[in-house]
């Protein structure tokens, strides 16, 4: 898959009468991904996301504290983190607390699109929209924060429905580690804090992020290098610059322009169905220069939570999948679209319908 996409990039790029514009919008997105997952791997290292899995599902509230914990590593960690390291996680406390490993498996993968709107770091497409129309952390925050807390919660009851995880058959508590608890919390709340002030001063959150890593690797004296996702990033260039070039001869502001409810609402649903059809990264490219004021975040919110239909609507769900399949947990395409479209249907409605609620009091 890397040979094919560096060769689709050198293509592209060769056709591009600007190939270094067209490759500076994706430089420090993608740099910020070659950094993340590493941290989320450092952070792994030490414990944390065991003691933090310990602390947050306690007794019989396994399921909604796992669920919790991943809303939370997904939103300030970024998405491809969580599902990279949470996944294995909660498929080995399905497998040890007697639940269904594919149940509690599909909650990382849903909650890459649901709960990775809030930050520009959340997700590979804000970071490309934050540089691109000069948004920082803030403006995520006041605009996409409660849409995705709420798309969040509502997701929840829609996973239960789809998924029906169960209870436990063992309710022995977990000791929780305290040391690595603390640790990973600091880090981590230095980290949010690195990305909201920094964005202020214009800092870039990569690095913050690596700030973070060489921490990290003073203290475990481990560099994991296997960990950075250079496959990842290969394949979302060569999207990306497909999606630059392919914009440049096309019109889309009939379908993604517009002011009003009306607007917001299409521009929310096109970017849904676009990013399930030609993955979400590319959607976002093609589809973003077309939009403009409430509509960007319109486009946002289609884009990150509408791709759970078909696998291939996100890098994040490809590599849920493959990560799936090195554990032997297998499921298909049509068992992925059956609990996608249950758990995003609600969701982005729930979602969008918040955000115009925002938007109208805000005019007021």
């Amino acid at each position: 898959m890397v040979p094919a996409a560096a060769a689709i990039v050198a293509l592209a790029v060769g056709e591009l009468d600007h190939p270094a514009t067209a490759l500076r919008p994706l430089a420090a997105p993608i740099g910020f991904l070659l950094v993340a997952v590493p941290l989320a791997a450092l952070l792994d290292d030490i414990g944390f996301f065991d003691a933090a899995s310990a602390a947050f599902a306690r007794g019989t509230h396994l399921v909604l504290g796992l669920w919790v914990l991943g809303a939370v590593v997904t939103t300030t960690l970024n998405l491809d983190a969580a599902v990279v390291l949470l996944t294995p996680l909660y498929v080995r406390i399905a497998r040890r607390r007697g639940l269904d490993p594919l149940a509690l498996a599909f909650q990382p993968v849903l909650l890459s699109c649901l709960a990775s709107s809030a930050l520009p770091v959340s997700n590979l497409t804000n970071l490309i929209a934050a540089s691109a129309v000069h948004l920082d952390a803030r403006d995520f925050l006041a605009h996409l924060a409660l849409p995705s807390l709420v798309a969040t919660v509502v997701g929840w009851f829609a996973y239960t429905w789809a998924c029906r995880p169960g209870v436990p058959s063992s309710s022995a508590d977990e000791p929780v580690a305290r040391r690595p608890l603390v640790i990973g919390s600091v880090v981590v709340a230095a980290v949010v804090v690195g990305f909201v002030a920094g964005s202020a001063f214009g800092v870039p959150e990569w690095t913050v992020a690596l700030v973070a890593d060489v921490v990290l690797v003073a203290m475990t004296r481990r560099v994991p290098l296997r960990f950075v996702p250079w496959d990842t990033a290969v394949v979302a260039a060569s999207l990306g610059v497909l999606a630059i070039g392919a914009a440049s001869h096309v019109d889309l502001s009939s379908w993604f322009g517009g002011t009003g409810n009306v607007a917001f609402v299409r521009v929310a649903a096109l970017g849904a169905v676009a990013a399930n059809v030609v993955n979400n990264l590319p959607a976002l490219l093609v589809a973003l220069p077309h939009a403009s004021g409430d509509n960007v975040w319109a486009l946002l919110l289609g884009v990150n939570i509408g791709p759970l239909v078909l696998v291939t609507g996100s890098l994040a769900a490809l590599l849920w999948q493959a990560t799936l399949a090195r554990l032997d947990v297998h499921v298909g395409a049509a068992d992925f679209a059956r609990v996608g479209t249950r758990v995003v249907l609600p969701s982005l409605l729930a979602a969008v319908a918040t955000s115009l609620v925002l938007a109208n009091v805000g005019a007021m």
